[in-house]
């Protein structure tokens, strides 16, 4: 058991906070578009903080606690490109003007933040009261790795967000950006904006990928702290990231196939960890060939994506979806992979 020092912890969560407050000063203060080296730079910064988290950490606590750091750090990296497919999409649903992408993004990306905290303390609970958690977990990973599987090549239906659609129907809500705000003035009378209903879609989603990625990554670690560290690390500089491989997104064809393995793969764990619970004789799974596994997946479907997007010009990726759109037609869900 890792035991972590609340001095570690206010650390920890000081340094969080600071570059998260950092992030969205600058993202509200200079609201502008982002180019590419300032992108380049920020993602630079950001990874290395996060590596460098790591390596203190591993010093510190031990490899075995370094090793699960860095898996969860990359297992929750790769979904959160996931979450990068999702903002893509709402923002070309709702034409947020690129001036304002950025303060959407930070904002999104912290309430992510918010939300996998309250996930991972209920996890947590969860696991320590309830062993069958393990198992319950495993099965809700491989349900939505066969679900994301299914519908690879969809993006969410944004147009279907409950929460979207009751704020259509009940507030009076204009079609006007006003400087980024939520909420504008027309003729005495108050209008949300576009913007505000972006942040519902994207505060939406961000639920849906909390519910994925902590259960994920409790196949990793049991630790809290090294639960907490990992998603922290990978959600900053998502919004440096955004810009940085907007371009890139389009050529990922592979991606939501790789992800639903990895998702599946972990499942998978859950349930043999799960098992050897009740039985020393089931095997489990080490965090090295965790590490491993995930690092490959990642590997080839990426250069797998890069070849075929290179071959054909014309294929975009998609987000991926646990759901069939409801708007389609039945076969539209059994589309071949690209």
């Amino acid at each position: 058991m890792l035991d972590v020092s609340t001095t570690a912890w206010v650390a920890t969560i000081a340094v969080v906070l600071v570059l998260f407050a950092v992030d969205l000063g600058l993202a509200v203060a200079r609201p502008h578009e982002v180019g590419f080296r300032e992108a380049a730079l920020a993602s630079t910064f950001y990874i290395a903080v996060a590596v460098a988290f790591g390596i203190v950490f591993g010093m510190i606590a031990g490899w075995d606690y370094g090793g699960e750091y860095f898996a969860g750090y990359i297992l929750e990296k790769s979904l959160s490109v996931d979450n990068l497919f999702v903002f893509v999409v709402i923002m070309t649903t709702f034409a947020v003007p690129r001036q304002h992408q950025q303060r959407v993004l930070i904002i999104g990306i912290f309430l992510a933040l918010i939300l996998r905290v309250i996930f991972i303390l209920l996890g947590a609970a969860l696991l320590d009261t309830f062993s069958f958690m393990f198992l319950l977990f495993g099965l809700l990973l491989i349900f939505t790795a066969i679900q994301l599987f299914r519908h690879r090549d969809e993006d969410p239906a944004v147009e279907d967000n409950v929460l979207v659609d009751f704020a259509e129907k009940r507030l009076s809500v204009t079609d006007q950006y006003d400087e980024g705000k939520l909420s504008t003035r027309i003729d005495g009378k108050r209008y949300f904006t576009p913007l505000f209903l972006v942040l519902l879609a994207i505060g939406s989603a961000d639920i849906l990928f909390a519910l994925d990625s902590i259960p994920a990554i409790f196949g990793i670690t049991e630790e809290v702290f090294i639960v907490f560290a990992a998603n922290a690390f990978a959600l900053l500089g998502l919004r440096a990231l955004f810009f940085l491989v907007t371009g890139l997104l389009d050529r990922l064809v592979y991606l939501s196939s790789g992800l639903a393995l990895i998702l599946a793969f972990i499942g998978f764990k859950l349930g043999l960890h799960w098992g050897h619970l009740q039985n020393d004789g089931v095997p489990e799974i080490s965090t090295s060939l965790s590490l491993m596994v995930i690092g490959v997946v990642l590997m080839v479907t990426t250069i797998a994506s890069l070849i075929k997007s290179k071959r054909d010009p014309t294929l975009k990726a998609k987000a991926g979806s646990i759901r069939a759109h409801p708007n389609k037609g039945k076969s539209d869900g059994d589309q071949p992979q690209k």
